[in-house]
């Protein structure tokens, strides 16, 4: 056994069983004529009548390897459309992957950049897609799941007393088109992102060492897009934004308004609270106390100097303040530096203004007597883990569709709804011929 290059022996036996695989599924289904239904057929697109039109070859890229079919194809008179039923018997569809390459392509797509992507269905798979292949039907899966998402919301109960729902933003870098006419950060006062809206559930019935709530595994549900969420000015229902939509969908699924008791965090914007008002009147509102802390954190270092022993024992005592329920102690140590001149009394005013617009939502003392959670981690995390490690890598930037078709992809996946979205998918596209199993 000297010598031996196991591995090289491996992937040469592996390449020569799938090559004989492909050559026999190629032979199988090109036996198969059950395809040609004679001179017309019914059209699967407008139902109107279509005619034959000759067997034509294409090559199909499969789990296996590459194979080639022969195919009966017909032309509809009325829509003007043409397929090869064998295509849609066999689920391709109008695609060149089978439906087995296509879920992978989502998987890694999903996780990796197309190129990536690419090289790793090459190396683990031995699949040879081009980047732009992966890319467009990357899209194309999360474009099937934007609109799955929107049309079906079954409502589940879900086992826990108390739920939690939130929201939170971040951006994304954009392609100029997409930016045009926007203001932004940039010396130049222009945008070079756009705003991605996150929205969370999730179940903390869990307890630490400390017997505080921690989120319970496996329990987080994610909901995501460049959507807007600004409410008129004279709210009617049929105004209702498209995130607020989401969001109130994702409860929905989730079973968030059966929950006996309902809890709803984010980091103090008035859009947030807004939305929350709106779909979920029952739910408590809570502002994330670390979000509050940073805001007093932020505070003491513009009153004192970043990182001085005076601004971290102002902070500190803050903290101890704000989590101990005395808002009014709050309030009076920065009501002490609103005569600060310039800058410093403008900051010190404007955090004035966040805890006492949101002092009801910053009760942490009589939260916590609830047992409920008083951070949201979870929506943090969900930034980072859904939108951060796929979309804001460097050189990335994206049209509007295209994010949003990777960002349902991976949202998806990561709450573990996939699954369900195939199986729709799968019979959606597939279109059953006598003699053929697809």
């Amino acid at each position: 056994m000297d010598g031996l290059n196991f591995e090289a022996m491996e992937t040469m036996v592996k390449k020569k069983v799938l090559q004989v695989a492909a050559r026999f599924l190629e032979k199988m289904l090109n036996e198969d004529g059950s395809d040609d239904a004679g001179p017309t057929t019914t059209c699967i697109f407008c139902g109107g009548t279509a005619r034959y039109g000759g067997h034509h070859l294409k090559t199909f890229t499969t789990a296996l390897g590459d194979i080639t079919l022969d195919r009966a194809y017909y032309c509809c008179q009325s829509c003007g459309s043409g397929w090869c039923p064998k295509d849609y018997a066999l689920g391709f569809g109008n695609s060149s992957f089978s439906p087995g390459v296509t879920r992978m392509i989502a998987m890694v797509a999903s996780a990796e950049s197309f190129m990536e992507g690419t090289n790793l269905l090459s190396e683990l798979a031995a699949i040879n897609a081009s980047e732009k292949g992966v890319e467009r039907t990357a899209k194309k899966i999360g474009s099937a799941i934007v609109a799955d998402e929107a049309a079906c919301v079954e409502e589940k109960p879900n086992p826990s007393n108390t739920m939690y729902a939130g929201v939170d933003g971040t951006g994304i870098p954009m392609r100029s088109e997409e930016l045009a006419g926007r203001p932004g950060k940039q010396p130049s006062g222009t945008a070079k992102t756009r705003e991605v809206k996150v929205g969370a559930v999730w179940t903390a019935d869990s307890r630490d060492f400390d017997n505080n709530p921690v989120r319970d595994p496996g329990s987080v549900t994610y909901s995501a897009a460049i959507e807007s969420c600004a409410w008129g000015n004279n709210y009617h229902e049929d105004d209702t934004p498209a995130f607020a939509k989401r969001v109130e969908r994702e409860l929905t699924r989730t079973g968030f308004f059966l929950a006996k008791r309902q809890a709803f965090l984010g980091d103090g914007a008035l859009w947030i609270w807004n939305l929350a008002t709106m779909i979920a009147p029952q739910a408590i509102q809570i502002v994330d106390l670390y979000h509050a802390k940073e805001h007093l954190s932020k505070l003491a270092n513009e009153i004192f100097g970043p990182g001085t022993d005076f601004a971290k024992k102002w902070a500190a005592e803050r903290y101890k303040e704000l989590e101990a329920g005395n808002l009014d102690a709050v309030l009076s140590a920065i009501n002490c530096h609103l005569s600060r001149p310039g800058e410093l009394g403008e900051k010190a005013a404007k955090e004035l203004d966040y805890f006492t617009n949101n002092r009801h939502r910053m009760q942490y003392d009589y939260f916590r007597s609830l047992g409920l959670c008083v951070g949201s981690g979870v929506l943090e995390a969900g930034c980072k883990v859904v939108i951060g490690q796929r979309l804001k890598r460097s050189g990335m930037f994206w049209s509007i569709n295209g994010a949003n078709a990777i960002i349902a992809l991976r949202s998806s996946l990561l709450s573990g709804r996939f699954d369900e979205f195939w199986i729709r998918y799968q019979a959606a596209n597939h279109i059953p011929q006598q003699g053929l199993q697809g």
